[in-house]
Parts: C-alpha cells; sequence; structure tokens
C-alpha cells in the first residue's frame, strides 16, 4: 500500500491515490514531502520509483542494507535503517523501517504497520506547524517512538509487579507459569532495548550529519535525553526480572528439597521396621522367638518402637 502526504496550510495531509497508472507525470506530486510504503508489491515499488525518481529497496536489499550499514549518505540521499518494536498477542517482535531523505521528501518502506507511525499521523494532523520539512517527520516518528517504548515500560513494569507480588506474597502459586512470564518480559525488554540503540544510532547520525547547526538539533538532543532515561528504566526491568527469576527458581528448589526430605525422613522412619522384620523373616531353624507364644506381637512391638523413635527425634529436632 502507498500513502501520500503532502503539507497543507501546515498540516501533514493524506492525498488521495487513483489507481496506478503505467506513466503519471512526477509534477502531479510536487508538494509531496511524505512517500509512505508499506509492505508495497512489486507494481507499487515500480510506480514509487518511476515517479518520483528514487531507489526503493526490496526485502533482500533492506537486509542486505541492515548487515553492511544502517545508516549512510549519498550524494542526494541519507538512508537509515531503523528497528522498531511491534506487539501482538503472539508476542514482541522488531521490525526494521527503512527511512531515505531524498529531495526534500522522505520515503519510507515498512513491511508491516508500525504503530508510532500512526501516532504520528495523528498529532501532526492535530498540531499544525509540527511538520515543516521532510526531516520534521523521521523525527516525529523516533519522538512518538520513545512515547511507545515509554508506555511498553510502563505497561512492562505493572506486569511485573503483579509477578512480584504472586512469587513473593501467594502460598498456592504457578512458578512455572511465573518462569514462562517471566520470560516473555525477559524477551520483551531485549528487545526494547535493540531498538533503543538502533534509535540512538540514528538520532546520532542525523545530528551529525543532517540537523547539526540547527534548531532541530535542540529536537534530537532532547529524544536522545529521553533514549538515556529509558535505558536506566530498561536496565531496571532486567535487574528486577533477573531477581524474580532467582527468586522464582529458589522456591522452586525449595518446595523439591522439601519432597526431597519427606522421601527421606519416610525412608529413615521405615528403616528400622524393616530390620526387623528382615531378621525374623530368616528361615532359620534355631531362633527362639519363633516358638514364644508373644513373639509376634514382640516383633510388631519392637518395629513400632524403632519407626517412632527416628520420628520423634526428628521432630525435636525441627527437621519435620
Amino acid at each position: 500500500m502507498i500513502r501520500l502526504y503532502a503539507l497543507r496550510e501546515g498540516v501533514l495531509r493524506e492525498l488521495k491515490l487513483a489507481p496506478l497508472a503505467d506513466e503519471t507525470p512526477a509534477a502531479g506530486w510536487d508538494d509531496v514531502v511524505w512517500v509512505d510504503l508499506l509492505d508495497p508489491s512489486r507494481e507499487e515499488k515500480d510506480w514509487a520509483e518511476r515517479t518520483f525518481s528514487v531507489d526503493v529497496p526490496t526485502p533482500g536489499e533492506m537486509h542486505e542494507l541492515e548487515a553492511s550499514s544502517r545508516c549512510y549518505q549519498e550524494a542526494d540521499s541519507v538512508h537509515l535503517v531503523t528497528s522498531f518494536v511491534v506487539a501482538s498477542e503472539a508476542g514482541s517482535h522488531t521490525v526494521d523501517v527503512w527511512f531515505n531523505l531524498h529531495q526534500g521528501r522522505l520515503f519510507t518502506v515498512r513491511p508491516e504497520k508500525v504503530l508510532p507511525f500512526r501516532l504520528f499521523r495523528m498529532r501532526s494532523q492535530q498540531t499544525p506547524g509540527e511538520v515543516r520539512e521532510a526531516i520534521d517527520i523521521p523525527l516525529g516518528v523516533f519522538e512518538a517512538a520513545v512515547d511507545y517504548l515509554a508506555d511498553t515500560l510502563e505497561a512492562s513494569y505493572a506486569r511485573l509487579e503483579k509477578v512480584s507480588r504472586l512469587v513473593l506474597a501467594e502460598k498456592d502459586r504457578d512458578l512455572e507459569a511465573v518462569l514462562a512470564t517471566l520470560a516473555a518480559e525477559e524477551d520483551v525488554q531485549a528487545k526494547v532495548r535493540v531498538v533503543l540503540l538502533d534509535l540512538r544510532r540514528s538520532l546520532t547520525f542525523l545530528i551529525r550529519w543532517i540537523v547539526a547547526a540547527t534548531p532541530r538539533a535542540t529536537v534530537i538532543k532532547g529524544i536522545l535525553r529521553d533514549l538515556d532515561s529509558l535505558s536506566s528504566h530498561s536496565a531496571f526491568l532486567f535487574e528486577k526480572i533477573e531477581f524474580l527469576m532467582d527468586a522464582a527458581l529458589g522456591f522452586i528448589n525449595l518446595e523439591q528439597n522439601k519432597i526431597i526430605k519427606i522421601f527421606s525422613i519416610a525412608a529413615v522412619v521405615f528403616l528400622p521396621p524393616t530390620l526387623v522384620a528382615s531378621i525374623y523373616g530368616m528361615n532359620f531353624e534355631v531362633m527362639p522367638e519363633l516358638k514364644h507364644p508373644f513373639g509376634y506381637a514382640f516383633a510388631l512391638v519392637l518395629m513400632a518402637i524403632s519407626g517412632a523413635a527416628p520420628y520423634v527425634f526428628f521432630k525435636r529436632k525441627g527437621w519435620l
């Protein structure tokens, strides 16, 4: 899907795009400042390249760019490949988005919907003057991404608080489910930290090569400060996850040790009666107790005493 945006009265407005034609004059889109391609088809990619004289990378080419250099500059273009976090019911994952500032326009290619893009569009339409040039668009998207990451960290902290109460306060708890939850939260934090690092790299590149001497540098420095605070918060959440993971594993070990202790004590308690029964189960001819009228009762009493004595000893020691 292709979405075109132009600046109208200081507000970013979406333009209606007719069905793609074989030949579309570039002059018809002179006021376009943003060409957003969402999982573009081959036809849409060719149309964008033909209309705006720009090279649009395929998913394979984006992967090659990611492996070589995520931020680089050409004669008339600046290219960025930046990661964003996408949350879904199946879990969180990262998506690479391609930005290209080319001759006063911004071109973006993304394989799926990314929430910061929608947040930025809503904000820009409600705040006239926020976007003056194409460079303001990626900065606005990055600001929205920072806000989204902050919300992600706050939601993760709230979930960890519930897990913390479950691990440390409640007795009847499913520790296996707790470990699965903590593993999922650790995965989210890992992806958040990757995106934070990627945003920092892209912003550092922009402030160095594009807007180092303009008022937009203040905006970038503000975003970088926000990234620093989010990085600290993410590190704190990592430590909290690690603590809860250790605590959950400790409780699991304690429960296992209790079970093993019960089996060990049961074995010790039943060992003397088993010894007595084994002795009187031998088939020797000379065993005086076998012919004694109270031999059976004597053996039973002896087994009971030999079993009760270790139990009483363990009880007094506080091992039970």
